[in-house]
């Protein structure tokens, strides 16, 4: 019975600590404190559900709980009177919902809208006065619910580094004085691309792992899709927001055919479409359509991205997909985000459109470039292309070049399997 209820607090944390970290930190103005009150909640309930049961609305529990404990705090620090009377009326309502013929009417209760909290703590988590690993860790601690432990299971980093990096980035917001609220128009489109740079790092850490035995960690891409849909709810309005989700949902179906009964890496073009999970693609889409429909200049990089990805979620095979299509679509994606990378993709495109023989020298460019000398993927494009070309020798040695290369064990598997092929 105490595991169970050990189970269900972990389950109400997961979805409701952004929600508490986010009206505190409201209350405080600290995102440090707020955290630290909110944990100060969870040991709350850890300690009393066992014995009197969870309350038929444990996120109002919580809630409430934290609030209680902030205005403590607060009184504790000698705050104003006045200031003071406004915060016990805004618990005292908390608290009235917490009675169970009450609680829909929980989130009316609040003098801000839940949403406008969640969009300060992750704009607050992003602020480009942290270096991008803090923002990744705060990010995943303040938004995703994830323990220390958790984080530093995704990054394959010891657990004291990632409490360390937590602490010091909540140490630099406060000495800093960074607000608790949203940035003004005047910076917004800034703070609002690191936003979606984090969670994108997020959900590509976990779509296709840097290192470790697992080609995927399905956890982390998911925690990472659930912080691109709750941007996408609170901000409706921004095109690029949903060009992220939109290309995260359908990346994201494929998850199911990426990997076979061993774990072992299945490519794109192997992958059986069957399994692809539909639903994903459908949101992926839908998402898709949102962004072009907001977009005033064009598409963004993530909507450009997510065309493309919606161009293998349209065929039904491999032979069915529109390269040429696709190859279009890098050569925006070029003119609006250029970077090696993004060239090496559409040099895959074009070996698919026009043939290897034309794409090789745009890879053999790249693979001259220092900044791709130790990119893997530059050698396995190259190794693939020389392998149709029937230049054996060469794709040996490409393929052998790119998996000493690698940190994932899987993916070191799948190219030295190539390099003997």
């Amino acid at each position: 019975m105490a595991d169970d209820t050990h189970r269900a607090i972990e389950a109400v944390w997961r979805i409701e600590a952004a929600k508490i970290v986010g009206a505190v930190a409201r209350m405080t103005r600290d995102v440090g404190l707020a955290e630290e009150l909110a944990q100060d909640a969870l040991i709350a309930a850890l300690e009393h559900w066992p014995g009197e049961g969870v309350p038929m609305n444990p996120g109002a529990w919580l809630m409430a709980t934290a609030k209680r404990r902030a205005l403590d705090r607060l009184r504790h620090h000698s705050m104003a009177a006045r200031e003071q009377e406004a915060l016990a009326r805004d618990l005292e309502a908390q608290e009235a919902h917490v009675v169970p013929d009450l609680v829909e009417g929980l989130v009316e209760a609040e003098s801000d809208p839940v949403g406008d909290d969640l969009l300060r703590l992750i704009f607050t988590a992003c602020h480009p006065v942290l270096a991008r690993d803090a923002q990744v860790a705060l990010t995943l601690r303040l938004l995703g619910g994830l323990s220390t432990a958790e984080i530093a299971r995704a990054f394959l980093a010891g657990e004291a580094t990632i409490a360390q990096r937590i602490v010091r980035a909540k140490r630099t917001l406060a000495e800093a004085r960074v607000p608790f609220d949203l940035p003004g128009p005047e910076a917004l489109g800034q703070r609002l691309a690191a936003v979606l740079e984090v969670i994108y790092l997020i959900f590509n850490e976990g779509y296709a792992a840097s290192s470790g035995e697992d080609w995927m960690r399905p956890a982390l891409a998911n925690e990472a899709l659930r912080l691109a849909r709750m941007l996408a709810t609170l901000a409706p309005d921004e095109a690029e927001v949903h060009g992220l989700q939109a290309l995260m949902e359908l990346q994201a179906s494929r998850t199911p055919a990426r990997v076979d009964a061993e774990g072992a890496p299945v490519l794109l073009l192997d992958q059986d479409r069957a399994r692809w999970d539909r639903l994903l693609i459908r949101r992926g889409l839908n998402a898709l359509t949102r962004a072009q429909t907001l977009a005033q200049d064009g598409l963004g990089p993530y909507a450009l991205q997510a065309a493309i990805a919606a161009c293998h979620a349209r065929a039904p095979t491999a032979d069915a997909t529109d390269w040429p299509r696709i190859v279009a679509l890098y050569d925006a994606l070029m003119q609006r985000m250029p970077s090696p990378v993004v060239a090496l993709n559409r040099a895959v495109a074009v070996g698919m459109a026009d043939g290897a023989a034309t794409a090789l020298p745009l890879v053999d460019a790249l693979a001259a470039d220092p900044t791709l000398l130790r990119y893997h993927l530059v050698h396995a494009v190259r190794g693939d292309l020389l392998a149709k070309l029937g230049r054996s020798e060469e794709a040996r040695a490409a393929f052998e070049r790119a998996a000493a290369l690698t940190a994932n064990e899987r993916e070191k598997a799948l190219l030295v399997a190539r390099a003997v092929r």
